[in-house]
C-alpha cells in the first residue's frame, strides 16, 4: 500500500500511527505525507521535466497551499500558480521566488495586480479585456516589464463533472478564439512596451482519465501559434496545457501516469512546429491535485451510530462539509476506513455523514466498513487536494489543523481554528462593546 500499513491493527501513514496522530493533534485532523508529494514530483521530473527539454512545471497552489507546501514546492524546484492575492500573498511570506509565480485569476482586482508587479511575478495569464492596459499602468509606476499569456477557451468538453470542466463554450475563463477577438488581444501586448507576450495557456477541467480533451485543445492552440507567426512575425515562447490529471479517490479509478497525458502533447507539438517551420515553443502544464490529491487522508472521530431498519446505517462524524465540501457540491466519491481496527473485516454497509445541518452532507455512502462505534477514529483518502482549501466555517465549525507527516515523524503545519478564531473579526454594536469583552475574557 504504499505510505499505509498495518501494525497492531492500527493504520499508519508514511510510518506514523494515525491514532496517534488523532490524540496528539485532534481531530477532525489533515493529514499529508510529505514523501508521497516530494515522489509524485519526482514522477512529473523524470516523465517530463527530464525527459523532454525546454518545459516547465507549476504546481497549481489551489489544491493545497500553506507557507510549508510553498516550501516543498520550492524544494523540488517547481514554479507556483496562484489564482488569487490570497495565495500570491502566502507565497510571499514563505519566501517563494516571484520570478517562479505565475498568476492566474478571471477577475484579477488592481490592488492583486498591483501586488504581482511590485514583487515581480514572473508570469501573469491574462483573463480579462481591460486587464492588460491595468497591467500597463502598474508596470510604468514601478518602472517593470512582465510576461504575460492569454487564456483561450478551446471550446472542448472535458469528460467530467460540468463544475469543474472549464474548456467548453461559454465558460467564464479564457477568450473566445473567433479571429476577430484573439487576434486583436495578442497584437496589443506585442506591441505594448511594457509586456512581453510569452504565449497562450488553455486548461480543458479537472480530474481527467482521458487524454482526447488535452489534445483537441492544443490542435486548436497550435493553430493559433502559427496564425500569430503568419500575421505578425513573431513566434510566441509558451504554451501552457494547464492540469486536470485525474486521480484514484476510489478502487474503481484508475490514476494514468503523468506521460499518458504529456507524451502526445510533447509529440504533436514537435510534429506541428516541424512542419510549419515554427520553433517548438517552451511546454507549460500545471498539476495541482494530482501532486497532494493522493498524498493527504482526514482523520475524524466518530460519534453517534443511528440505524434505521431497511433503509441504512450513518455513522456520523466530527467533521462533515466544512472541512470536505466535495461530496455535497458535486457528487464527489471517498473511500475510508476504521483506523483502530485496520484488521477487521468490514462487514457492515454504512453512510458516512457529517455533523453540518444539511442533509446534504454525507463524506461516504452506502460503502462497507467495519462496525464502527462511538470513539474509533476513520480515516477518509486520498482528500490532500481541495478539502483544506475549500474549508469553511458553515455552522461555526472550525477549520482543522494540518500535519505533515515523513517517514514516521510529524509536525504541525496549520494550527486548528479556536472558537475565538471565529469570532475575531466580528463586532456588535458600540453600547453593547463592554458587556462583549466580559464575555470574552470569560469564555477565552
Amino acid at each position: 500500500m504504499g505510505i499505509f500499513e498495518t501494525r497492531d491493527n492500527t493504520l499508519y501513514f508514511d510510518g506514523v500511527s494515525t491514532t496517534w496522530l488523532a490524540a496528539e493533534f485532534g481531530t477532525p485532523l489533515y493529514v499529508f505525507s510529505k514523501t508521497e508529494i516530494v515522489k509524485r514530483i519526482a514522477e512529473i521530473k523524470k516523465e517530463f521535466l527530464y525527459k523532454h527539454k525546454n518545459t516547465r512545471v507549476a504546481y497549481a497552489s489551489k489544491a493545497f497551499l500553506t507557507l510549508a507546501m510553498c516550501r516543498v514546492v520550492e524544494e523540488q524546484g517547481l514554479s507556483l500558480d496562484v489564482v488569487s492575492g490570497g495565495e500570491l500573498y502566502t507565497a510571499i511570506r514563505a519566501g517563494f521566488p516571484t520570478e517562479r509565480i505565475e498568476f492566474h485569476g478571471n477577475n484579477k482586482s488592481y490592488a492583486e495586480l498591483e501586488m504581482a508587479i511590485e514583487y515581480g511575478v514572473g508570469h501573469i495569464i491574462i483573463d480579462a479585456f481591460d486587464e492588460l492596459s491595468v497591467i500597463e499602468e502598474l508596470c510604468e509606476r514601478y518602472g517593470k516589464t512582465v510576461k504575460v499569456l492569454y487564456r483561450i477557451t478551446p471550446e472542448v468538453d472535458a469528460d467530467t463533472h460540468r463544475h469543474i470542466s472549464t474548456g467548453g463554450k461559454g465558460s467564464k475563463f479564457g477568450f473566445s478564439m473567433e479571429e476577430s477577438v484573439i487576434y486583436p488581444l495578442l497584437k496589443e501586448a506585442i506591441d505594448s512596451e511594457y509586456v512581453t507576450l510569452a504565449g497562450i495557456h488553455f486548461h480543458v477541467g479537472s480530474q481527467l482519465f482521458e487524454n482526447a480533451g488535452h489534445l483537441q485543445a492544443l490542435k486548436k492552440a497550435l493553430a493559433l501559434f502559427k496564425g500569430v507567426r503568419d500575421r505578425y512575425g513573431y513566434e510566441l515562447p509558451e504554451i501552457n496545457v494547464g492540469g486536470g490529471f485525474g486521480i484514484a479517490y476510489t478502487s474503481e479509478d484508475e490514476r494514468k501516469s503523468f506521460g499518458y497525458f504529456l507524451d502526445p502533447i510533447m509529440e504533436e507539438t514537435e510534429r506541428f512546429c516541424r512542419a510549419n517551420g515554427l520553433t517548438r515553443p517552451t511546454i507549460v502544464t500545471e498539476p495541482g491535485r494530482s501532486i497532494v490529491g493522493e498524498s493527504g487522508i482526514t482523520l475524524y472521530t466518530v460519534g453517534s451510530v443511528k440505524e434505521i431498519e431497511g433503509v441504512r446505517t450513518y455513522v456520523s462524524v466530527d467533521g462533515g462539509m466544512s472541512d470536505n465540501i466535495r461530496p455535497a457540491l458535486y457528487g464527489a466519491k471517498y473511500e475510508g476506513m476504521i483506523a483502530n481496527k485496520a484488521n477487521a473485516i468490514p462487514t457492515t454497509t454504512v453512510t458516512v455523514c457529517g455533523k453540518c445541518c444539511e442533509s446534504g452532507d454525507k463524506l461516504i455512502k452506502d460503502a462497507l466498513f467495519v462496525e464502527a462505534q462511538r470513539g474509533d477514529i476513520l480515516a477518509v483518502f486520498s482528500t490532500g487536494a481541495y478539502g483544506y482549501s475549500m474549508a469553511n466555517n458553515y455552522n461555526k465549525q472550525p477549520i482543522p489543523a494540518a500535519v505533515m507527516v515523513e517517514e514516521g515523524k510529524a509536525r504541525l503545519i496549520v494550527k486548528r481554528q479556536s472558537y475565538y478564531d471565529l469570532i475575531r473579526n466580528e463586532l456588535l454594536p458600540e453600547h453593547d462593546g463592554a458587556r462583549t469583552l466580559a464575555v470574552v475574557a470569560a469564555v477565552s
